[in-house]
């Protein structure tokens, strides 16, 4: 298990460049499964979560080629549909959130998808249950087997349907997609997730010979193809780790700039970022933070009653991004309730913060109200243990603002979302040292 050494209280100064975005890239390697010609991929992160997708896509029999970093080529041509069965198989796929989009590819193209219960983030229940029943719905037989959490979908032809999906889950949408595009006629998706990670696949697929309208609507209208071509695709600049890198800047009062964040893509999140009171400037595609020496200033709402963050489907706020919301408030000047609605576990690293001696009301499992210190009193320097991705950067956040040195372990848990994160930030000037042990 890894960890990090942090001496906070410096400040940083520099430009930093967002990786890939995590979420997009998972969907969009699923998607090379659905045709036998190349695919090539551009600005592809290089984490943990991504490369283990990678080499499970390798292990099924896709050719993989790596010309240069964060580009790849995929060809589809032989997959294997045999390893599927094996234990590897549902060994390595468990260990990833990401696979359960290979499901829907695999149903669509070769008549059967093979999944085991996925891992990822302990941050509660997230359910299968949109995937499995937009699939059935499309025609497809599925089976549960209990004793190993295997779930299995079969079918001869998908036949496009009228689809009203209970919930916008984005993974949801993806496999409901990918299996449509394949299948004889015409499926609408009403309710359907539309971030700009989500639309980024539908174009995608539209370029390899789809026929998807309705792209960045709640309301997608997929007509079947026979087959689909090959193409290349880039992938978009990580929001989150855009959200991220504001809150660092505003926590360690520091100067720093954003390069290439595909500013049209990032919704809420500098909207919500100002109402914290950190000031945000556009300069052509990139963001500009200045040094906050006075603080920064929640807003109340008109009637003066107490600011409100809180996540929503697209175009909302991302959940992902309320963690560092939370850890942003602890310095702001004034009070916010962070409503956390999806996760009921995402939270509980709250007491790691209020160690550090933030004020922190944990109201119940959703949500939490920060009193802010205005700076006036720093957060003090602790050991902690990573519990997820976005927790562990807000930990890092908060250990870089705070006095002293301070030791993250269980790190894991954020090379699984952000590349070569202390090479990266000790650039523009943060102290961080990577502990093997």
């Amino acid at each position: 298990m890894g960890s990090f050494q942090i001496e906070g209280g410096h400040r940083l100064k520099g430009d930093i460049i967002p990786q890939g975005a995590k979420n997009e890239a998972l969907q969009i390697l699923c998607a090379v499964l659905l045709t036998d010609e190349k695919v090539t991929i551009s600005n592809i992160p290089d984490i943990v979560d991504v490369n283990k997708l990678i080499g499970l896509l390798k292990k099924m029999g896709v050719k993989v080629t790596n010309p240069e970093k964060g580009k790849y080529t995929f060809n589809a041509d032989a997959v294997d549909l045999d390893y599927l069965d094996t234990f590897e198989y549902k060994n390595i796929a468990k260990q990833l959130r990401g696979s359960v989009m290979l499901v829907g590819p695999m149903l669509s193209k070769y008549g059967k998808g093979s999944i085991p219960r996925p891992g990822g983030d302990k941050i509660g229940r997230r359910r299968l249950d949109t995937h499995f029943e937009g699939l059935i719905q499309l025609g497809a037989q599925f089976n549960y087997n209990k004793e190993d959490y295997f779930y299995t979908v079969t079918a001869n032809q998908l036949e496009g349907q009228d689809l009203l999906l209970e919930e916008a889950s984005v993974t949801g949408t993806a496999n409901i997609v990918m299996a449509a595009v394949l299948a004889k006629g015409t499926t609408t998706i009403y309710n359907a997730a539309c971030e700009p990670y989500l639309q980024q696949l539908c174009k995608m697929l539209n370029r390899m010979g789809g026929k998807i309208s309705g792209v960045g609507s709640n309301l997608l209208t997929i007509e079947g193809v026979d087959s689909l071509s090959g193409t290349t695709h880039k992938v978009l600049p990580d929001m989150v780790e855009i959200g991220s890198w504001i809150g660092l800047a505003a926590m360690t009062q520091s100067e720093i700039t954003i390069k290439n964040v595909s500013w049209d893509d990032l919704g809420q999140i500098p909207n919500v970022f100002s109402k914290l009171g950190i000031q945000l400037e556009r300069q052509g595609d990139d963001i500009y933070i200045p040094v906050h020496k006075n603080g920064y200033e929640i807003q109340s709402y008109i009637d003066g009653s107490i600011l409100t963050v809180s996540d929503a489907p697209w175009p909302g706020f991302t959940p992902d991004l309320l963690s560092i919301i939370l850890v942003v408030a602890t310095q702001a000047r004034g009070s916010v309730l962070v409503h956390q609605k999806m996760f009921e576990s995402r939270l509980f690293f709250v007491d790691k913060l209020i160690d550090m001696g933030a004020k922190i009301i944990l109201c119940d499992p959703h949500r939490a109200t920060v009193i802010g210190h205005d700076f006036k009193s720093q957060l003090k320097s602790t050991v902690m243990t990573s519990p997820d991705i976005r927790a562990g950067i807000s930990l890092l956040i908060a250990a870089l603002s705070a006095k002293g040195i301070s030791t993250i372990h269980n790190i894991e848990q954020i090379d699984r979302g952000y590349e070569d994160i202390e090479k990266r930030l000790t650039a523009i000037g943060a102290k961080i040292k990577r502990l093997e042990t």
